[in-house]
Order: C-alpha cells, then sequence, then structure tokens
C-alpha cells in the first residue's frame, strides 16, 4: 500500500506515521514525505517533520494544576501513541520541577475513551484519601473515558478530581464536557506540512531539523483548586 501511494502521489503528508523511520526514509527517496505529530528519532535526513512540543504542552498542564493548589497529579499516558513518550517526559520534566519527583505517577494508557476508562477505575481502587486531586489524560478520548468513568462512580470533576486532556478536539468544547486540554495549532501544523513539502516539490533548498509549534492551554469547567481537606 505504502509503495502505491508513493507511485500515484506527488507528495505524502502523513499524520503520525507509525511505520519504522527506515521506511519513511525509503518512501522520501521516491517523493517528498511530512511526518506531521510524530517525532523520529533518529530523523532521516529527506523526511521533513512537523510537530507540536508535546512535552511543553504537559508541561502547561502540570503548571496549571499546581497553581490551583494541587500536589498530587498522575498521568494516565498514551502507551506507544505518537506524542506519548513527549507527554510522559513533559509532566515528569514538570513534576520535578515543583518539587513533586515522589508524587509522579503514570498509569498505563492510551488514545482511546476505553484506555482513559481503565486508567481511571485504576485510581478509584485506592482509597478515597490516597486518589490523586488531579488527572493529566493522554488526549482528549482519554480524558473522556476519565470522566465518565468517575461520573458514574459518583466522583465530581472538579470538585473531588480535577481533569486535563490534550489535542482541544471539538470534543472537548461540547458544553456537558467543557474539557480543560492543551490545544495543538492544527493551521499552522498544516501550513508547516504544506509548505514543506511544495518547497521540496519545487526544488527548493528546505532546511533539515523539524518544525515544532508550540501548544497552549485551553481552560474550561474541569479543573478547580483542590477540595479543602
Amino acid at each position: 500500500m505504502e509503495a502505491l501511494l508513493a507511485d500515484r502521489c506527488e507528495a505524502l503528508v502523513l499524520l503520525g506515521p507509525e511505520v519504522p523511520a527506515a521506511r519513511l526514509a525509503q518512501l522520501a527517496a521516491q517523493v517528498p514525505v511530512v511526518s506531521v505529530a510524530r517525532r523520529l528519532r533518529p530523523a532521516p535526513p529527506a523526511v521533513d517533520v512537523v510537530r507540536t512540543a508535546d512535552d511543553e504542552g504537559a508541561r502547561q498542564a502540570v503548571d496549571h494544576l499546581v497553581a490551583l493548589g494541587h500536589r498530587t497529579i498522575a498521568h494516565i499516558d498514551g502507551g506507544r501513541a505518537p506524542g506519548a513518550a513527549d507527554r510522559r517526559r513533559g509532566y515528569r520534566t514538570a513534576m520535578h520541577r515543583h518539587g513533586l519527583a515522589e508524587q509522579v505517577r503514570v498509569l498505563p494508557g492510551g488514545p482511546t475513551e476505553e484506555d482513559g476508562a481503565r486508567g481511571a477505575r485504576a485510581l478509584l481502587a485506592d482509597t478515597p484519601t490516597a486518589r490523586p486531586g488531579a488527572v493529566l489524560a493522554f488526549n482528549d478520548r482519554c480524558a473522556t473515558g476519565v470522566l465518565d468513568t468517575l461520573l458514574r462512580a459518583g466522583v465530581s470533576v472538579p470538585g473531588e478530581i480535577s481533569v486535563v486532556g490534550f489535542d482541544d478536539t471539538s470534543l472537548s468544547r461540547l458544553a456537558h464536557i467543557d474539557l480543560t486540554t492543551v490545544a495543538q495549532d492544527v493551521p499552522r501544523l498544516a501550513e508547516l506540512a504544506v509548505g514543506r513539502a511544495i518547497a521540496r516539490l519545487d526544488g527548493e533548498a528546505v532546511a533539515e531539523g523539524e518544525s515544532v509549534v508550540p501548544p497552549r492551554l485551553v481552560v474550561r469547567g474541569t479543573t478547580a483548586p483542590p477540595a479543602a481537606g
């Protein structure tokens, strides 16, 4: 399928490609290839990378929760999904910077609602006093699974547990979800990705290295200061 695409396309702009970097390099020998939303290590010189600073987004989320007064903040991670490793690192970095290294808690997760629900069930297995006051989920779908599970368990959000997602999807903006989340600048990512592909097609010199776009925190109704006591 990849070879067929390369034969029929003038350029490939791939969103979070899961194929090995070596395979992307092979495709890039045939047509311009732009990887969007995935860090490549090592990055093949012929493959352009455009991504969000996922680690910075996670740090912004932790900074926000700490500013509200939270000290016990868990992270339901994204497993092997693109961006997951950077978001884990950003979470850990921020927790250490705030002197909360002993409070670091990373739970296995993933990109779907069920992944978030599984992580939330693990938190609910703790006694109420041992539960974290806030949760950073890998993405908005994962966070929605967390919200649903907490709601079914009678746990108030944000009264008892604050929840933060990532991506600022249309789901997060629904009135009954109203999710605090980290927004990716999708128009800018698209602009850079298409621009890189066109430059390659036109034979223009393209600087090697990644194009990294900063994220921004969007505060909504699922985060609040921790409950007294």
